[in-house]
């Protein structure tokens, strides 16, 4: 794959200078959230909660760390929240962090016992206290353990409120969001411009994945670059294989802006593209228009999905749709434990309705082909933040 040559002299400078930086969250938006986890708490007479999960720590804590020792915050519904970690891990929570309290524990030492211990020091020990039941991070050992260093209180299933409080984005979020699409387009742009017969898909993703770093966002998930054959091409793994005439090579991109992710898909047909192939290119890309329009607050996600669904179906380019054709964008934990967000999905009996400031990866594949978009919900109606043609990429335009 011919590389586009670069002006800048180094790794670091391309970082510094890259045009899709954004500013730090100001200190308010996590106090925001904060307030508004306690004030659901008070409307469950709940005295607090124990948040463990990796992404939800990082959205009211700005800060992360991986399930190899059980570290939580600790939430009272009202005061100071307190953070139960590793000490080894107190310095660099106290310089990511806009929090103040926290407590660390020996690595010998048992972190659900200083959990317990900081729930009673907040007066709610003996008390209901939400917990996410969901959480990555609570095994069914932890959850056993919880119990018993907390005899005297409720653990109350959250259900999804951690998850659904991160659905309506701030313009803050919307911004990383929409630098992370910026990264996607220009990429996708630069693979379509110079893959050429005989490349293979592990060195495009390579490539990709030095982008990401040269264009100030992440390498945690490059996304699937595969040769779009099959069904199972959306997930397939990369090849050392050659690409040759009448290949479709496809692109997931999913570059992350500091945890924020924007998703886009693209097909490149190495050769010129057949007649056939155009025609059913420019049917998905008409049907998933047709469905955008669609996306307007008060929608009802099931007639959303609709649109894209039955359209395939009936225009005859697949023989079934098993897969759901979108799903909630956001943030992304530094470690994932999961690829994709799925606690909103545009599917046959989704009834959930659709709100500004919901963003979301909206897909469709067919016949080797694939396209999506990372759209934003306004009160005007859908918003692409990704802004690749939308088309199928063939290496005979050049």
């Amino acid at each position: 794959m011919k590389k586009p040559a670069s002006s800048r002299n180094g790794w670091d400078e391309a970082m510094a200078t890259s045009p899709f930086q954004v500013p730090d969250f100001p200190r308010e938006e996590f106090e925001q959230r904060l307030a508004r986890l306690q004030g659901q708490l008070k409307d469950r007479n709940l005295a607090g909660a124990i948040i463990d999960d990796q992404e939800i720590l990082s959205y009211i804590c700005n800060y992360e760390r991986t399930v190899s020792y059980y570290r939580a915050c600790v939430v009272p519904a009202e005061g100071a929240p307190v953070m139960v970690l590793r000490a080894l891990d107190l310095d660099p929570f106290r310089a990511a962090s806009w929090m103040s309290e926290a407590v660390g524990y020996r690595d010998d030492d048992d972190p659900v016992a200083r959990v317990a211990e900081v729930a009673g020091k907040l007066g709610i020990a003996s008390r209901p206290i939400g917990i996410d039941f969901g959480s990555h991070a609570l095994t069914v050992a932890t959850f056993n353990r919880l119990q018993r260093a907390l005899p005297s209180a409720q653990l109350v299933d959250l259900g999804g409120l951690l998850w659904e409080n991160r659905l309506i984005k701030s313009r803050h979020e919307i911004a990383y969001i929409t630098a992370a699409a910026a990264i996607a387009d220009t990429i996708v742009s630069e693979i379509a411009e110079y893959t050429r017969a005989g490349d293979t898909t592990r060195g495009i993703s390579g490539y990709a994945a030095g982008r990401y770093i040269a264009l100030g966002g992440s390498t945690h998930h490059i996304g699937p670059i595969t040769a779009g054959k099959g069904w199972g091409f959306l997930h397939a793994a990369m090849s050392t294989t050659p690409l040759s005439d009448g290949d479709i090579l496809h692109l997931e991109l999913t570059p992350r802006m500091r945890g924020y992710g924007a998703r886009l898909m693209r097909s490149v047909v190495i050769g010129p593209i057949a007649a056939p192939l155009q025609d059913k290119a420019d049917k998905l890309v008409a049907l998933q228009d047709r469905q955008f329009e669609a996306m307007k607050p008060g929608a009802i996600a099931r007639d959303v999905d609709a649109i894209l669904r039955q359209g395939v179906l009936d225009a005859g380019l697949r023989e079934s749709y098993a897969n759901i054709t979108g799903y909630t964008l956001g943030f992304y934990g530094t470690a994932a434990i999961r690829s994709s967000d799925f606690t909103r999905t545009f599917r046959p009996n989704a009834d959930w309705r659709l709100e500004a400031g919901m963003v979301f990866h909206m897909y469709t594949s067919a016949q080797g082909l694939a396209f999506s978009e990372t759209i934003l919900v306004t009160d005007d109606g859908a918003r692409r933040l990704t802004q690749a043609p939308r088309k199928a990429f063939s290496t005979a335009d050049r």
